[in-house]
C-alpha cells in the first residue's frame, strides 16, 4: 500500500507544461515615465503661475502716520467718558505717530526719558515740543496718579494731540500732483 500511496502522489504532483508569460517591451516603461513626468512638469508650471499671480497682486499703500493717528484719536473719543481709559488711548495715539513719523522711541520709554531724547532733536519746533511735554505730564497725571479730569480738560488733551499731528505732518509737496499755492499778488 506504500507504493500506491506515493504514485498517486506523485501524480497529482505533476502538472502540465504552461504557456510562456509575455513580457511587454521598453516602450510601455517609457511610455509610462513621460506620463509622470508631463504630470509633474503641469503641476509645478501650475504652482510657479499661482506664486507669480500673488506676486503681482497691487496692494494699497500703507496709510500715513497722520492719517492713522487723525482716525486714532477720533475713535478714541468714544472713550470720552472713561477718563483713564480715554487718556491711554489718546497718549498712545500720539506716541505711536511721533515714533512712526519721526523714529523716536516714544512708547517703550517713559515721559522724561522720551522728553529727555526730544530736547536733543530739531525735529520739532521749540513750543511744540513743550507743548507736548505739557501733554504728556497731563496724561501721566491721569494715567498714574488716579487724577480723574472733567470731559472739558479731556477735550482740551485730545485737542492738544490733534494740534501736535496737523502742525508734524508732512505738508504736499508742490509739482508732485499737488497743485501749487497761487502767487501772491504784487500791487503798484
Amino acid at each position: 500500500m506504500n507504493t500506491n500511496l506515493t504514485s498517486s502522489a506523485a501524480v497529482d504532483d505533476i502538472r502540465d507544461i504552461k504557456p510562456p508569460i509575455e513580457i511587454s517591451g521598453g516602450l510601455m516603461w517609457l511610455w509610462c515615465g513621460l506620463i509622470v513626468l508631463a504630470v509633474l512638469l503641469a503641476a509645478w508650471l501650475l504652482w510657479r503661475w499661482r506664486q507669480n499671480r500673488k506676486l503681482n497682486i497691487k496692494l494699497p499703500p500703507p496709510l500715513p502716520p497722520h492719517v492713522r493717528a487723525k482716525k486714532r484719536l477720533q475713535q478714541a473719543l468714544e472713550l470720552i467718558t472713561q477718563p483713564k481709559p480715554f487718556v491711554i488711548e489718546v497718549s498712545d495715539a500720539a506716541r505711536s505717530y511721533l515714533e512712526q513719523r519721526f523714529d523716536f522711541h516714544a512708547p517703550e520709554r517713559t515721559t522724561e526719558e522720551f522728553l529727555r531724547e526730544l530736547a536733543g532733536s530739531k525735529l520739532l519746533l521749540p513750543d511744540q515740543k513743550e507743548s507736548l511735554g505739557n501733554f504728556l505730564a497731563s496724561c501721566d497725571l491721569v494715567k498714574f496718579a488716579k487724577y480723574e479730569p472733567g470731559e472739558k480738560e479731556l477735550r482740551e488733551l485730545h485737542g492738544s494731540a490733534v494740534r501736535l499731528v496737523e502742525e508734524t505732518e508732512p505738508q504736499p509737496v508742490a509739482g508732485a500732483g499737488t497743485p501749487a499755492a497761487p502767487p501772491a499778488e504784487v500791487k503798484s
